[in-house]
């Protein structure tokens, strides 16, 4: 497993629990940063998972 999965997954969670926080206590901002940090958490997961496949399809 790359370490941008592992980051990605860490950064999604974080993301989702300032955007939950946010929209609990009705603070927008937060809850907007935390919708950002979730979106970026998925696009770097998508990065490992990608070279998860490059790396695994260039092993003999």
């Amino acid at each position: 497993m790359d370490k941008d999965r592992i980051a990605g997954s860490a950064h999604q969670a974080k993301g989702a629990v300032k955007q939950g926080i946010g929209h609990l206590v009705g603070d927008e901002k937060l809850a907007a940063e935390g919708a950002a940090e979730k979106a970026a958490g998925k696009l770097q997961n998508a990065v490992g998972g990608a070279k998860d496949a490059l790396r695994d399809a260039l092993k003999p």
